[in-house]
């Protein structure tokens, strides 16, 4: 079979270090970003005191725009606004995760105790369940380990949740202070911004799993199988963090949004984020804790789950039957040739080319996905030739299925190249450059009705190339190397994850931008140069849900096959009574996920737009700008709420498979995974798109930057508010129930497999019974 080129030195060697380059180069974009000021200097009258950084200190260099503003006052207005978000978003984010540190605790205590309780808490030996003839580590260590793994996951998948946030709220004022000097600085101050989150996430979750693989190595020895058995729980421990994060998060930011839309733009008549508006800090504070992160839990959890799928089908195969430590660390080989790739495609975001005209905004953010899949691609050839023996054997259901070191670069590849359709799909739909948006937009000359049906009808056709995508990958990667292709394939689609996160992260960030700007009283043409970043950032933040939602239903797949490899499963036969409720059931989970979801934010908004027209009545002087409003009161509501709702969804996700597995069985369980994984990821990719879509038909009307959209405003139009009411409606749909179905869908399927050896042995009670 020949052994690769790529020796076992070398990759312990190159692993670390291309996860420490990694973290570098996000402190170097942190330390670019913090050269942005946000303090005036000691004496406000001097030249040289501009309170932005700028290369001389020269104030006339960073007020030429002004319109005659005070520069000191506006930087003062800048830091107060800023500090106000990062306040409100440190203190939901801390409350959020008390509440989610006792279910870690208590989950992690269930994980030992059912999967201890697999051979009765015995210290002894067992045979091996793949390989009868020999002895394993005892089911004991596999629970404390698991247990070790998912608090391992959990934690790192918080962290990088709450770093992102804070260089966020760090790097929003900042973004809105360069706009002054033009669109293209205050374009690189975004993105290094969120460069910063990719680079740290997709690093330390590589080095954590690293780490965490030597250590267990260290006492499981030549057990590999039992092993990366035990690794899985690192991604359990991501998604379940990801999953209220991303819940939370959502109802949080869409309660706030919708509250302030609602009222302030339709009823009042009053701007975005007007300063005005009591939920405007509120609104802003939510895309960082909802759009932030959430988003990057949701996305380490993905991580995380297909290199875990990846190397529990490759413990059992020729890599870990004959210990191969470079060919069996392939998936976490390529994550890290993957941060060295998007480092290099940073660069032509930042360094290589300047971004002079808002017209280039989107042209240089899609440049970011074709540069890194194009680099990629080279990569994962170099990888699969000298990290990979010629020929090898990859487990298939019971049978090791010869394969090719060429088959699994185009198993890699395939994800890659799949991922890069369906973010330029999820562009064509969401972009109001385009006919499908436009269209949406121009359905509002006759009301809200019809903008909110065509929206809908926009969102179902957009499943036909992304499921297409989706498919062909399936059976290109399956036909290849079985379900270890399919997990290879969803490692593809995240090899690219710091340029992804980088991308999705500059949306929220130059959202925040354009809202510090108004508040801060800056000039229209401020305004129009944050509002041209975010509505760039719309486009891509779509793009990053539609990566998001086709590796997931790549992992769950790839989860799926490893959960029904061990669980002993030969075939799962949808004729079989048993299988097919359970298919049903699972068809049924993301409705009624959603449902609870939708609800939530409707229900908050409610609180919300109560409390902000009770001050709007209230509070003397508001209206006119004499008075300021309670923004405290909003936050409290909106935190209040997303810590209360988020719970009933939670518990859904998280009870399903240990209530079906245990009561009805492994057969059963496998019908609720697959019903699950074909219903979520056609409502996900449905919902994100069609919220995409009315928020970008929204903003065309209110930019009027062609003729066409010129007929449907002004702002205050009856079709702009038409396009409001779309908004709000596609609010909770892309940025709460469409997000957060994919991270049901992976956890479902993670889950199941951690649970695997308990429910093999002691599930389906009822069946038992009867």
């Amino acid at each position: 079979m020949g052994a690769s080129v790529l020796s076992d030195l070398g990759t312990e060697i190159l692993i670390p270090v291309c996860a420490v380059i990694g973290i570098a180069f996000s402190l170097l974009q942190w330390v670019l970003v913090s050269k942005v000021k946000l303090s005036p200097g000691r004496d406000p009258g001097s030249p040289r005191n501009n309170g932005a950084g700028g290369k001389n200190d020269c104030a006339d260099y960073l007020i030429e725009e002004e319109e005659g503003l005070n520069d000191h006052n506006v930087v003062l207005k800048c830091a107060e606004i800023q500090s106000a978000i990062s306040e409100g978003a440190t203190s939901f984010l801390f409350t959020e995760y008390q509440y989610v540190g006792i279910f870690m605790v208590a989950f992690a205590i269930l994980i030992f105790v059912f999967l201890g309780s697999v051979e009765g808490f015995s210290t002894k030996s067992q045979p091996c369940t793949y390989d009868q003839s020999k002895f394993c580590k005892p089911a004991l260590a596999t629970a404390a380990f698991s247990t070790i793994s998912f608090l391992l996951g959990a934690v790192t998948s918080v962290v990088s949740g709450f770093l992102g946030m804070k260089i966020a709220t760090y790097a929003n004022a900042r973004t809105t202070l360069e706009a002054r000097k033009g669109v293209g600085k205050a374009f690189i101050t975004a993105f290094r911004s969120g460069a910063v989150m990719g680079f740290l996430l997709a690093a330390n979750g590589l080095l954590v799993l690293y780490i965490a693989i030597n250590l267990f190595k260290i006492y499981y020895g030549d057990d590999w199988g039992g092993l990366f058995e035990a690794i899985t729980g690192y991604g359990l421990g991501g998604s379940s963090m990801a999953l209220f994060g991303r819940v939370g998060g959502g109802i949080y930011t869409k309660a706030a949004d919708v509250g302030a839309d609602l009222v302030g733009k339709v009823e009042r008549n009053i701007p975005e984020d007007d300063p005005r508006n009591p939920a405007v800090i509120a609104d802003n504070v939510g895309d960082n804790v909802g759009d932030i992160a959430g988003m990057g839990s949701d996305l380490f959890g993905s991580y995380a789950e297909s290199s875990c799928a990846a190397l529990v089908v490759a413990s059992i195969s020729s890599f870990g039957i004959n210990h191969e430590f470079t060919p069996m660390l392939y998936p976490l080989i390529i994550s890290s040739v993957g941060i060295i790739v998007c480092l290099i495609t940073t660069l032509f975001a930042t360094d290589f080319f300047e971004i002079k005209a808002v017209k280039e905004i989107e042209p240089s953010l899609k440049r970011q996905l074709i540069i890194s899949t194009v680099l990629m691609t080279i990569g994962i050839g170099v990888v699969s030739w000298v990290a990979l023996p010629s020929s090898f054997t990859i487990f298939n259901f019971g049978d090791q299925k010869v394969v090719k070191n060429w088959q699994l670069f185009l198993c890699v590849a395939v994800g890659l190249w799949a991922g890069l359709i369906i973010g330029f799909v999820t562009e064509y739909y969401t972009s109001n450059a385009y006919s499908p948006v436009q269209d949406v937009a121009d359905s509002c000359r006759t009301g809200a009705a019809t903008n909110v049906i065509f929206g809908l009808a926009l969102g179902y056709k957009s499943c036909i190339i992304p499921i297409f995508a989706i498919a062909v990958s399936i059976f290109v990667s399956f036909s290849f190397a079985a379900m270890y292709g399919i997990a290879v394939a969803a490692l593809g689609m995240l090899s690219t994850i710091a340029s992804g996160l980088a991308i999705d992260a500059y949306g929220p960030i130059s959202d925040n931008a354009g809202g510090i700007a108004e508040m801060a009283g800056m000039s229209h043409r401020i305004r129009e140069r944050t509002d041209a970043l975010d509505a760039a950032g719309n486009t891509t933040a779509a793009i990053g849900k539609g990566f998001a939602i086709g590796s997931a239903a790549l992992v769950s797949l790839a989860l799926f096959g490893a959960f029904v490899s061990r669980a002993a499963i030969s075939t799962v036969d949808v004729l079989t009574p048993k299988v097919f409720i359970g298919l049903l059931v699972g068809a049924m989970l993301p409705y009624w996920f959603s449902a609870m979801t939708m609800k939530s934010v409707g229900s908050a908004a409610l609180k919300m737009v109560e409390e902000v027209r009770r001050q709007f009545n209230t509070i003397p002087g508001l209206m006119e700008g004499t008075a300021k409003p309670d923004y405290a009161t909003c936050v409290k509501i909106s935190t209040d709420a997303s810590i209360k709702e988020m719970i009933p969804p939670g518990a859904l996700v998280m009870l399903t498979p240990l209530v079906v597995g245990i009561f009805f069985g492994v057969e059963t369980l496998s019908g609720v995974l697959a019903g699950s994984l074909v219903s979520g990821v056609q409502i996900a990719i449905s919902a994100s798109n069609t919220g995409g879509a009315w928020d970008n038909a929204k903003k065309y009307i209110e930019a009027g930057a062609s003729e066409h959209a010129k007929t449907l405003g002004p702002k205050g139009s009856d079709p702009h508010k038409a396009a409001v009411i779309g908004d709000t409606i596609g609010d909770p749909l892309k940025d709460t129930s469409g997000p957060s179905l994919n991270i049901l869908i992976k956890l479902m399927a993670v889950e199941s497999l951690v649970f695997a050896p308990f429910f093999a042995t002691h599930g389906g009670l009822l069946f038992k019974i009867f």
